[in-house]
């Protein structure tokens, strides 16, 4: 039985201009064999900035969180509306 992962991520946009539904759009859009999107919520950093808290599982023989990352949250075309993306909570289950 493979391993999986439930992962929280903050999800940061570039500023309080950013179309926070359409960055959320944009995550979720992120198709991969043993990835799951979970539970999301807008949490306030300040300045009128949101950031965006969602939850996914991963099959961890499947999926690479760091490339993940690296390789489809912070590159073209979710760039636009990604600045960064950081891992909150990472826990086995």
């Amino acid at each position: 039985m493979a391993g999986k992962s439930s992962i929280l991520l903050d999800v940061k946009p570039w500023d309080d201009e950013t179309d926070m539904e359409r960055l959320e759009e944009a995550v979720r859009s992120i198709e991969m064999e043993g990835l799951t999107w979970g539970a999301s919520n807008l949490v306030p950093v300040g300045y009128g900035v949101k950031k965006l808290q969602i939850m996914m599982t991963i099959v961890d023989d499947l999926v690479s969180v760091d490339s993940l990352i690296e390789e489809r949250l912070t590159v073209e075309p979710i760039d636009e509306f990604v600045q960064s993306c950081d891992i909150v909570a990472f826990n086995k289950i």
